[in-house]
């Protein structure tokens, strides 16, 4: 039998090492930066052993967000635009990890592999296309093969096509890590990630995996930050100090909560394909209150977010049972958590860091892990989401 070729051989040795070293990277819906997590793991499934060495956010600038806001979330985008942006954004993030690299001083060929989750475009489950004749369908651009060229490091990316393809929405993904990462047993846990959109995981106390719960609940940052972008010329809330300005509008936040969204069967994904500022426009169309200070729309907007997370969890865990570990740029809207705390006074608040996980860097981490379990892991079966290992590798030659 003829010998492997070098990038097979190189694969199954990184997949043999004890130890690997790994990057994990997450640009998201918010568009605040690259999220680089160097970790080392040893083990795979639950056997997991993992570390975190170095972690950065790489803030974008408002060109390369601009750039990005010109395809993000719209049904017709220029097809130039999105090809362009492909090979750009995978170029981009190769240079941001070595720029990373080298500020740690660490050679790029100690790395074994790069964990990619690259940047949503378009999240179109078919509860919200509703096209008859086609599927659930998601689309992340910053091709792998430039970031592994570029490196020189083997890429592991496009990990939601294989969980659409056996099934899923192709999210949440992050029950995988949380399963791995934040169980444990005697302790009913929730994880809450607080990103563009607000997604959560639920671990039973009795680690019986067909119990958990992994699910979008609604808007997390995005229509915030949107409507800070459009009215303020600022990126987000900072310290939540617009959202502290302003009155709510009951009228128009209960028009909010009564989208068809909310009622709909478990799990669930979402984007800013449906929570954007048409919606609200809609909304408050509907409700007469085009006349909002624009500080009154970001308070309403604000306690959108921080109610819609508390009815969630009110109408399907019992709170005194429960610890609220979160995670996520929402994790530091102080307005947001404070409305949460405030809602469900019986259940135990702390972020991912009582757990040993940088909030922060928590996605980021969790698509090192989905990169480390591509490598050498074994399938698990949780909930009802598919069964699979994710990831597409891309090799540096």
């Amino acid at each position: 039998m003829p010998p492997l070729n070098k990038n097979l051989q190189e694969l199954f040795a990184v997949a043999q090492k004890e130890e690997r070293l790994g990057i994990g990277l997450m640009s998201g819906t918010s568009l605040d930066g690259l999220d680089i997590a160097l970790c080392s793991f040893s083990g795979s499934g639950l056997q997991t052993q993992f570390r975190l060495i170095n972690f950065i956010t790489t803030p974008y600038k408002e060109a390369f967000k601009k750039e990005v806001q010109q395809v993000f979330a719209q049904k017709q985008v220029s097809l130039e635009k999105v090809t362009l942006l492909n090979a750009y954004i995978g170029s981009f993030h190769a240079e941001l990890i070595l720029q990373a690299l080298a500020e740690w001083r660490i050679n790029p060929a100690e790395v074994d592999f790069i964990a990619s989750h690259g940047q949503t475009i378009y999240h179109a489950p078919k509860r919200l296309h509703q096209h008859q004749n086609y599927g659930n369908a998601t689309l992340q651009i910053g091709d792998a093969d430039h970031i592994a060229v570029k490196t020189g490091i083997l890429t592991i990316s496009d990990f939601r096509q294989k969980h659409i393809a056996a099934g899923g929405e192709g999210a949440p993904l992050a029950l995988y890590g949380d399963v791995l990462l934040g169980s444990k047993r005697g302790e009913n846990r929730i994880l809450l990630n607080i990103g563009g959109i607000a997604n959560l995981t639920y671990l039973p106390a009795d680690a019986d995996y067909t119990n958990v719960m992994c699910t979008d609940i609604g808007p997390g940052n995005t229509l915030i930050d949107a409507a800070c972008r459009a009215y303020f010329d600022k990126p987000f809330d900072e310290d939540s100090a617009i959202a502290y300005s302003g009155t709510v509008n009951e009228t128009l936040l209960d028009a909010l909560l009564h989208h068809p969204f909310f009622n709909e069967s478990l799990p669930k994904t979402t984007g800013p394909e449906l929570f954007n500022l048409n919606f609200v426009a809609d909304a408050q169309q509907a409700t007469r209150t085009l006349n909002l200070t624009k500080a009154d729309l970001v308070a309403t907007l604000s306690t959108f977010t921080g109610r819609s997370i508390a009815n969630f969890i009110r109408a399907n865990f019992n709170e005194p049972d429960i610890k609220l570990f979160t995670s996520g740029g929402g994790a530091r809207n102080p307005f947001v958590v404070e409305y949460i705390k405030k809602a469900l006074p019986n259940v135990t608040i702390a972020n991912t860091s009582e757990l040993g996980i940088d909030p922060d860097a928590k996605e980021a981490i969790l698509f090192a892990l989905l990169g480390n379990e591509a490598l050498c892991g074994e399938p698990i079966a949780i909930g009802n989401n598919p069964k699979v290992l994710m990831g597409k590798f891309s090799f540096p030659e």
